[in-house]
């Protein structure tokens, strides 16, 4: 009698995957056993264990979208030894941005089904693997193949990883602790442009690459060292959720996501370019422009995240992608040292939350966790479809134009993704402005 409740109750009940030890298994990365109990049921929520899996995340993000953010030095350096044109260029840091977001159908799954430290391994060997062979290239089809396709694809396996492990050791401070991982890649961002243009006079582009995948090597090393998984749904995940485009919110963010993502890194892939072009700093010092971008945008990705925590992640992204596309608009009257050096540190801190929160905003959004993963696999594989095609488009219109036409282009498509943004939140919540959303 008592085994007959106690099936009946576990067949009520959630279950899902535990995952403690079970990397000394040899298949599967071994799950240890299926036993009902609540996932939200002692979340860490802190402590070592928790922290050690920011670390880790910090540096999956640190060689995963840093290395997106430090295209726009690669971007300068081809436009001068390539015979391409900007918008040429351009898809190679376009189509290695879009394939982290693409690549995130297809791992987010395989994350569910235990397969963590394979994605790590795997995409840890595919940016150093792609970085070495990038040293080694010297046509453009060559690099499109190795820094294009070979570290987009590295990438997309360590971005979900870096996402969804630390929601699951937090709850109260998840918001927070995104946000400090999360800013491994403006660090990524700020180190690495330098690495590369203080070495590369000297030693040659083909070493100052390998110094770049050294490093990437390293520090993802400490990722595969420190980082476990802890529980795993009890279901499989889909790949897509049809019923999401029955909902308006989840429509619009999407919206939001695909807008935003067209105009915002067009000054990361830029901004040093146009500094040098216009004769408004030196070529040395237009380097660290790209430089001061990644760095505030650190504080971008740290501060907005802890006020989310308290004030909900739509209310803090709606005001900041506002003011990126103000900025955005401003860049246009950007003429002096004096002007570049402030619109950069402020086009970084409000563009960082535009990139860290949509994971919290996704949560927010969903009917339940369940669909959570699946969601965010969508949202970023649609929604990016912006970044691929948005610094094309700039450099096409650098070409036409001049840089006022790219520059009226990003604003104009941050300004639409804040529109939407705004939609996506009132679909949900209604125009109350003093409610957590």
């Amino acid at each position: 009698m008592g085994n007959k409740e106690e099936e009946e109750n576990s067949s009520n009940n959630e279950t899902i995957w535990t995952a403690q030890d079970r990397d000394d298994e040899e298949t599967r990365e071994g799950i240890a056993s299926v036993v009902p109990k609540d996932p939200n049921h002692d979340i860490p929520n802190g402590g070592s264990k928790a922290w050690l899996q920011v670390l880790g995340s910090f540096f999956l993000f640190f060689n995963s979208w840093g290395i997106i953010n430090t295209f726009g030095v690669y971007q300068t350096f081809y436009e001068t030894y390539l015979p391409e044109t900007p918008s040429n260029i351009s898809w190679i840091g376009s189509i290695q941005a879009y394939l982290l977001l693409l690549i995130g159908i297809a791992t987010g799954p395989m994350y569910d089904a235990g397969y963590f430290r394979a994605l790590v391994a795997t995409g840890s060997f595919l940016v150093v693997f792609g970085m070495m062979m990038t040293s080694l290239c010297t046509e453009y089809w060559q690099i499109m193949l190795a820094q294009a396709l070979c570290i987009g694809v590295g990438c997309g396996c360590l971005f979900v990883p870096s996402v969804a492990i630390v929601s699951t050791y937090f709850s109260t401070k998840k918001a927070l602790a995104t946000g400090i991982a999360a800013a491994g890649s403006s660090l990524g961002g700020v180190l690495y442009p330098i690495v590369f243009h203080k070495l590369q006079p000297t030693i040659g582009f083909g070493w100052a690459t390998r110094v770049v995948a050294f490093i990437m090597l390293g520090t993802l090393s400490i990722s595969l060292s420190v980082m476990r998984t802890r529980i795993l749904p009890a279901q499989k995940r889909a790949i897509w959720d049809l019923s999401a485009f029955k909902e308006a919110p989840f429509v619009f963010f999407t919206l939001s996501i695909f807008f935003g993502f067209m105009g915002l890194y067009i000054p990361f892939f830029y901004v040093q370019s146009y500094a040098i072009q216009e004769k408004i700093t030196s070529p040395d010092l237009a380097f660290y422009m790209l430089s001061i971008l990644n760095a505030s945008s650190i504080f971008g990705r740290i501060i907005p995240n802890f006020i989310a925590d308290k004030t909900g992640p739509l209310n803090v992204i709606i005001p900041c992608t506002l003011a990126t596309s103000v900025l955005g608009f401003g860049w246009v009257g950007v003429r002096s040292t004096g002007g570049l050096v402030p619109f950069c540190i402020l086009y970084g801190f409000f563009s960082g939350a535009f990139v860290s929160i949509p994971p919290t905003v996704i949560v927010r959004l969903s009917p339940s966790i369940g669909v959570v993963g699946t969601r965010m696999g969508m949202c970023f594989a649609l929604g990016g479809l912006g970044l691929l095609c948005g610094s094309p488009v700039a450099g096409q219109l650098i070409k036409q134009s001049g840089f006022d036409a790219a520059i009226y282009f990003c604003g104009a498509a941050v300004a639409m993704g804040t529109v939407c943004m705004i939609a996506a939140r009132v679909s949900k919540m209604g125009w109350m402005l003093n409610r957590v959303a």
